[in-house]
């Protein structure tokens, strides 16, 4: 595994509300189903409902001591790149919270929990392509309402 974040995904109660507070610091994203995307640098932050990060990783939001509400994505060039990165997780003594598989937006992904239970998500998105250094550049979006 390429020592790089892709995305970071913040967990959050209020999306509207979230975004707002990041807008007030200068940033700018676009929403897109529910979700909020900003570029920041050569890396991705994405506000996401709490409830539906949680869901989509394999956690409960409200398991004592778990999820904290932030999700770690590192995104690689092929399916087979998640298989093997997620594998290599498990053998160092992650815990697979979800599987590879297929995604809604045409990718393929998979969760795991490290020794502290920080949650990563290892995905291939071809609509989020990667420079040479695997840099990820948030392309134009569909924006919502």
């Amino acid at each position: 595994m390429e020592q790089r974040l892709s995305l970071v995904t913040l967990g959050v109660d209020d999306l509207r509300r979230a975004r707002e507070f990041y807008e007030h610091l200068g940033w700018r994203g676009q929403e897109v189903e529910e979700t909020v995307f900003f570029q920041a640098g050569s890396i991705g932050v994405v506000l996401w409902g709490r409830d539906k990060l949680a869901e989509d990783c394999g956690v409960e939001v409200a398991a004592p001591g778990g999820f904290g509400g932030i999700a770690l994505a590192h995104n690689v060039r092929s399916r087979t790149d998640v298989e093997a990165v997620v594998e290599a997780a498990a053998h160092a003594g992650g815990t697979i919270t979800r599987p590879p598989a297929d995604t809604s937006y045409g990718g393929y992904a998979g969760c795991f929990t490290d020794l502290d239970g920080h949650v990563w998500e290892i995905a291939y998105n071809p609509g989020f392509p990667l420079d040479a250094d695997g840099a990820i550049t948030i392309p134009a979006l569909a924006v919502d309402g």
